[in-house]
C-alpha cells in the first residue's frame, strides 16, 4: 500500500481558463514554504504543443498546464509524472483521446497519483475544465473525484453568472460525496460590476449549502494578475482553518 501524503486536495473550477493550475501552483508554493515535499498531478491534460527540439515523438508533446504544475512542484518530477495523458487537441479530453486514438483509463490515473503519494507528502490533484468533464464513454472528471476521495477545493471564476456556475458545481461535489474544503475567487474579468458582492454572495451560499458542521473556507480572491505566477497568487490566499482530511 502507498503512504498517504500529510495533505492532498482535489482541486476543480466552475469552467475551463478560470485558474485551477495558477491556484494549484500557489498552494503547492504555500505547502512548499511549510517545509512539505510537494508535488503537483494533473492526470489528463488536453492541449499541447510540439517543441522545436522534439522529433515527432509523442512524450514530447508539452501542455503549459503540466509544465507549471512540475515546475511548481518541490521535487524533481517527469512530465509523465505530473501528467500521464497529454494531448495534443485543445477541445474536450475525451474528444481528443477519440481524434488521438487513446483510452483514457481512470486506473492509471489513480495510480499516477499514488505514486506521487509515495514521493511527496502533499499532493494536489488539478482536474480538468470544469467538475463533470467526460473522460471516456463511462466517466468523467466527477468519477476520478470520488474515487480519490480527497476534499476538494473550487476555484470560482469571477466573472458574469459565476454564482451559478459556483453553486451548481458544489451541489455536484456534494452528489458525489465529496467535501468542499476550501473555495477561492480569481478574477477573470477585471471590470465584472458587483465584483465583492459576488463573492459575498457566494461565500455566505456555499456556507448554506454545506452540511452541518463543515465549513467552506473561503482561501481568498486573487487579482488579475499582470504575470500570473504562483508566487505572486499565493500571497493573497490563506489556507488556514482548512480541513484537509480525506473524505
Amino acid at each position: 500500500m502507498m503512504p498517504a501524503p500529510v495533505r492532498a486536495c482535489f482541486v476543480t473550477g466552475t469552467d475551463t481558463e478560470v485558474g485551477k493550475t495558477l491556484v494549484s501552483c500557489a498552494l503547492l508554493h504555500a505547502w512548499a514554504q511549510e517545509g512539505l515535499v510537494a508535488a503537483g498531478l494533473k492526470p489528463v491534460a488536453a492541449g499541447a504543443q510540439e517543441p522545436p527540439e522534439a522529433q515527432g515523438l509523442y512524450s514530447q508533446w508539452v501542455n503549459e498546464d503540466v509544465e507549471q504544475l512540475r515546475q511548481a512542484s518541490s521535487l524533481t518530477l517527469s512530465s509523465q509524472q505530473v501528467s500521464p495523458y497529454v494531448l495534443r487537441t485543445p477541445v474536450a479530453p475525451h474528444l481528443a483521446a477519440r481524434r488521438e486514438g487513446v483510452h483514457l483509463d481512470m486506473q492509471v490515473m489513480v495510480q499516477a497519483y499514488q505514486h506521487l503519494c509515495g514521493l511527496a507528502q502533499a499532493v494536489v490533484v488539478e482536474g480538468v475544465g470544469g467538475f463533470c468533464v467526460p473522460l471516456n464513454e463511462h466517466q468523467d472528471t466527477s468519477d476520478l473525484a470520488a474515487q480519490l476521495g480527497l476534499p476538494v477545493v473550487l476555484v470560482v471564476g469571477l466573472r458574469l453568472g459565476c454564482i451559478n456556475h459556483a453553486l451548481l458545481t458544489s451541489q455536484a461535489i456534494a452528489a458525489k460525496g465529496l467535501r468542499l474544503a476550501a473555495w477561492v475567487a480569481n478574477t477573470v474579468d477585471a471590470h465584472m460590476p458587483e465584483l465583492q458582492n459576488n463573492v459575498q454572495a457566494i461565500h455566505e451560499r456555499l456556507q448554506l449549502l454545506a452540511p452541518v458542521g463543515q465549513q467552506v473556507v473561503y482561501a481568498g480572491c486573487v487579482p488579475r494578475l499582470s504575470e500570473p505566477v504562483a508566487e505572486a497568487a499565493a500571497t493573497y490566499l490563506d489556507w488556514r482553518g482548512v480541513d484537509w482530511r480525506a473524505t
